[in-house]
């Protein structure tokens, strides 16, 4: 066996299976509990998320409405299956990019336990960052109609409208912890990244442009600058890391040929 060999300590396919299932079961256990938390906390989320209605309404006649007579418990079940998704990321973010470890040498393990850990707080970030922008976007979407019109919302699609902001802001703002990620793995480099950035600014523009109203240009660019930053650190640490691999290269990866054990 391979001195390189040892050092990724291969798995077999069994291996893997347990290790998923392993995790998996991890993950599906903090979702489980955050959803019971989420559930607990329903009403006072739904007070968050109805503000910006009860500002409405001090204009002009504007509610909440359910549509079933069970419209008020499913709503209550909805918050708590997003509030679950996002109180349990801390756990199952890190499950996620622990999965990949097994295979990895143990620099790289500890490179994607860390990205893993920069990854929680990026996520509860750019959720707190959709529930700060999305008062905004009601407010201006509900602006098209006039002011004796009466707004009368249906309370599951506007908390599913409320809920895809948050966690698309949360998501939006781990993927530059994943690409650096990818960046010390060796699998994306600094070049490529410079190299692609005109398509990823727009990429992101277009992005922002789909999660915020289309006549709101200001919210578009309060979810555009901060992911453009963030990606600009993303590279810049992408390119340091290429610097230094190059003064110092791995011998795992010049070509020389690892000792025998």
């Amino acid at each position: 066996m391979t001195a390189t060999t040892a050092a990724r300590g291969t798995m077999p396919l069994s291996g893997h299976l347990r290790e998923a299932r392993r995790r998996a079961t991890r993950a599906a256990v903090s979702l489980l509990v955050g959803i019971v938390l989420g559930f607990v906390l329903s009403d006072q989320i739904l007070d968050i998320l109805r503000a910006p209605v009860e500002e409405l309404a001090r204009t002009r006649q504007a509610s909440l409405n359910y549509d079933t007579v069970t419209g008020a418990f499913d709503l209550e079940l909805k918050i708590a299956l997003f509030s679950g998704v996002i109180l349990s990321s801390p756990v199952w973010l890190r499950e996620l990019f622990a999965y990949i470890t097994p295979g990895l040498t143990r620099r790289e393990r500890a490179h994607v336990l860390g990205f893993s850990a920069a990854a929680v707080p990026l996520f509860v970030a750019g959720c707190a960052f959709g529930f700060q922008i999305f008062p905004r976007m009601v407010g201006v979407l509900v602006g098209f109609s006039a002011d004796q019109d009466s707004t009368i919302l249906n309370a599951s699609y506007y908390v599913d409208f409320v809920m895809k902001i948050v966690l698309a802001t949360g998501l939006a703002f781990v993927l530059p912890a994943l690409l650096v990620m990818l960046n010390f793995l060796g699998i994306v480099s600094a070049r490529t990244l410079r190299g692609s950035w005109r398509i990823i600014v727009v990429t992101i523009v277009v992005f922002s442009a789909l999660i915020t109203p289309a006549a709101d240009v200001l919210s578009m660019f309060l979810v555009a600058v901060p992911m453009s930053a963030l990606f600009g650190a993303a590279l810049a640490i992408a390119t340091l890391h290429d610097r230094r691999s190059a003064r110092h290269p791995d011998p795992r990866k010049s070509g020389a040929s690892p000792c025998s054990v």
